[in-house]
């Protein structure tokens, strides 16, 4: 057999793989967002991110960049995501309620809320003529998961929350010029979800003149839906203009926001005798709008062996006011949970090095700043989030003219998340939490890219 021909299809197996890994399970961008869908970009801590034309795995961000892509293109990769999240001098209160029982810590888990994941991402494109391109992205844009343990103190706050999300983008783009392409794309965005809580029960019955108890029941929310968006971008590379500015390319990317309403049902254990019509099995449903984000990037290749990105992006989390659950059950009131988010952005700034000495060898950095859509304020357990800073690095090799693969490695640096939620009245039988998260994140991408 022609060993060119048996390697493609190793090639082609391998890039298969990661689509059955599609499941994010922290995000690891501003609020619940993920950011893992690149490789190859994540060793310039995404910095021009829709100006890559390095491989395809960026059409995501920015569909118009498919026209600089011939012919067959496919790319997939996995990321290894090794989250780190404690909470420290956690002190918690129950509701002002007399005779309320104290909120102890009765944990004896691990102290890390966060878990590792890993998350994949599938790139397709095909050249329909030499202007009009196709393509097909399989990404996980969002994504969460904290696991408190049964006892901790702010259990009545939250014990688990996770959100997974696939997204199916087909896309086309259009070579207007040979300095300017446009692309757009239609999103289907599946999302599945569980919130859990322990509830105050020993407050609940002293609220209402029973005797003060410490008894926890458990409360869990699961349902999943399916969303309807759209992504657009324009790709310009001025230097085709004008001969100074040649190498330099500048691109814009946008996402639709897409609404979810997550339809489920809540079960609720433990319920003590004269509760159960309010706390009883019950139909459930919770909308979670999934913003939209502008990206703006610029690339400049200085030379053969240098090249130099950037971008600045912008995410409409303020939208983000509540997060409400409606019950079927009437005799069940709606659970709110105020957030009152702000915009999110993120700066990155990354550069590309090609050796002489060692053909098809090119060397990847990049730093980033992301400020949280988090306010102190109304910081919850559910999303413990804060500023952080990326460092990262990679490395891409082309053994041959048509695949080459990506290894990326990122350490994101999380500001410490203040918690100081207080019970807002004697119906509040969430009670009070104060405390601190301390956090880091560690990052591991494998990619691979072939072209026919």
């Amino acid at each position: 057999m022609n060993p060119n021909i048996h390697g493609r299809r190793l090639a082609c197996a391998l890039i298969a793989l990661p689509a059955i890994v599609l499941s994010a399970q922290d995000g690891e961008a501003g609020g619940f967002a993920v950011r893992e869908n690149s490789g190859s970009m994540q060793g310039n801590a995404f910095a021009g991110v829709p100006t890559n034309t390095d491989d395809i795995s960026s059409i995501a961000n920015n569909p118009a960049l498919l026209g600089a892509f011939d012919g067959i293109n496919a790319s997939a990769g996995i990321s290894f995501i090794v989250p780190n999240a404690e909470f420290k001098d956690g002190e918690a209160t129950a509701a002002p309620i007399v005779g309320a029982p104290t909120i102890n810590d009765d944990s004896s888990g691990d102290d890390d809320i966060a878990r590792n994941a890993f998350v994949g991402a599938n790139y397709f494109s095909l050249s329909l003529t030499d202007e009009l391109k196709a393509g097909l992205a399989i990404t996980t844009p969002f994504g969460l998961l904290t696991d408190n343990p049964s006892g901790w103190e702010g259990r009545y706050h939250a014990l688990k929350s996770q959100l997974v999300t696939i997204d199916i983008n087909p896309m086309v783009a259009y070579r207007v010029t040979d300095y300017l392409s446009i692309g757009g794309g239609f999103r289907a965005v599946y999302a599945d979800a569980e919130l859990s809580q322990a509830i105050d029960f020993g407050s609940i019955t002293a609220g209402g003149g029973g005797t003060p108890t410490q008894q926890d029941g458990r409360a869990k929310l699961q349902g999943d839906d399916w969303g309807f968006g759209g992504n657009a971008g324009i790709m310009f590379e001025p230097g085709k203009l004008y001969a100074p500015l040649e190498g330099l390319r500048l691109g814009v990317g946008y996402r639709s926001r897409v609404e979810i309403k997550i339809d489920g049902d809540t079960k609720f254990d433990n319920v003590p005798g004269g509760l159960g019509t309010a706390f009883t099995k019950t139909d459930a449903t919770s909308e979670v709008d999934l913003p939209e984000s502008v990206t703006f990037g610029a690339h400049y290749d200085l030379n053969d062996q240098w090249a130099f990105m950037g971008q600045v992006e912008w995410t409409n989390w303020s939208e983000f006011d509540e997060l409400r659950v409606e019950f079927d059950n009437p005799s069940q009131p709606d659970s709110v949970t105020e957030e009152d988010w702000d915009d999110g952005w993120f700066l990155a700034l990354g550069t590309t090095y090609r050796p002489e000495l060692v053909e098809g060898l090119a060397l990847r950095l990049g730093l980033a700043y992301e400020w949280s859509p988090v306010p102190d304020s109304t910081r919850t357990p559910r999303v413990p989030d804060n500023d952080r800073f990326w460092v990262s690095t990679g490395i891409n090799y082309q053994p041959f003219p048509w695949a080459s693969v990506d290894f990326g490695y990122s350490h994101i640096f999380v500001r410490d998340a203040d918690i100081d939620l207080e019970a807002e009245s004697s119906t509040d039988f969430r009670g009070s939490l104060s405390g601190t998260y301390e956090a880091h994140v560690d990052i591991f991408s494998l990619q691979g890219n072939i072209t026919f």
